[in-house]
């Protein structure tokens, strides 16, 4: 499906721990540019999250937002070094042994005794917080492909009535040339027998100089090449998914043979319709620069 490189995605991840904000806006851009924006701690899923939205996005700037709540209140947890009391354990037997006293200890003497039991902050479970952050990020993408379809269809349906209007300028031009090489021999005719007085008219002579100037004027190449293009235009619109590259190319093709047109036009009828000719496929252009 035909997407613009325009759209926006958002999506809210909560539980009883944390609450994880995304949202995702991108712009047209010649090639992938992400831009992300989260939290210090979640630095080391930058990579990941780069590769997650490379499988939802070919084309275009996007801006990534990322913002976390904390609703754990930094839990802490009893750490129990098992090592460091089995030694206090060992000198107390033999200093008992030693000064022959009674060895008395609780555990509970035991756990006041430095560092048996210390208090540190839980640590945090990475696989669950990407497994949150990875689910808000997929969502949140999935709206920003949507928007980017939808503004892709819209996008689609104007360029195919543009192509549409064109085939009507080309078709203009190429009705009009059979008319234009009339006219022209017809002028000449009268100039001539307004200068020969009369006399008679050199069929021939006048035959040869239509041609050379039907050779002149002639843009069948340039409509064929024209009709060429706008047939792989459409069908690319239709059939195409991230064609924009292709169509901007396209277009510049279909640049090149108005102008050539345009050119070689001496009716003042085909020069207005090479004009709105160019007109239409600048439109085109400017339009394409936002397709994926």
């Amino acid at each position: 499906m035909l997407k613009s490189m325009t759209g926006f995605g958002r999506c809210e991840q909560v539980t009883d721990q944390y609450k994880i904000s995304v949202e995702m806006k991108a712009v047209n851009h010649r090639y992938l540019d992400l831009g992300i924006r989260m939290p210090k701690k979640f630095g080391r899923f930058e990579n990941a999250v780069r590769s997650l939205l490379k499988e939802y996005v070919k084309r275009g700037k996007v801006d990534l937002f990322v913002s976390f709540e904390d609703y754990t209140d930094g839990e802490m947890c009893v750490r129990y070094n098992q090592k460091l009391a089995a030694e206090y354990v060992d000198c107390f037997q033999k200093m008992a042994e030693a000064f022959g006293l009674a060895n008395n200890m609780t555990v509970s003497d035991l756990a006041r005794l430095p560092e048996v039991l210390t208090m540190e902050q839980a640590p945090e479970d990475e696989e669950k917080l990407w497994e949150i952050l990875s689910g808000a990020l997929s969502e949140a993408a999935c709206g920003l492909v949507r928007s980017r379809e939808t503004e892709g269809e819209h996008l689609r349906q104007d360029l195919l009535e543009k192509l549409s209007y064109m085939e009507d300028l080309v078709a203009f031009i190429e009705e009009r040339y059979p008319a234009i090489l009339k006219e022209y021999r017809a002028r000449l005719e009268d100039k001539v027998k307004e200068l020969l007085d009369g006399s008679n008219v050199d069929e021939n002579r006048i035959a040869a100089e239509v041609v050379i100037y039907a050779d002149k004027i002639c843009v069948d190449e340039e409509t064929v090449r024209l009709r060429s293009h706008i047939d792989a235009t459409r069908k690319e619109l239709l059939d195409g998914e991230s064609v924009g590259r292709k169509l901007d190319f396209i277009a510049q093709e279909m640049n090149r043979e108005a102008n050539t047109i345009l050119s070689k036009s001496s009716d003042p009828a085909i020069s207005d319709q090479a004009i709105a000719l160019k007109t239409e496929i600048e439109k085109i252009r400017e339009q394409i620069q936002n397709i994926e």
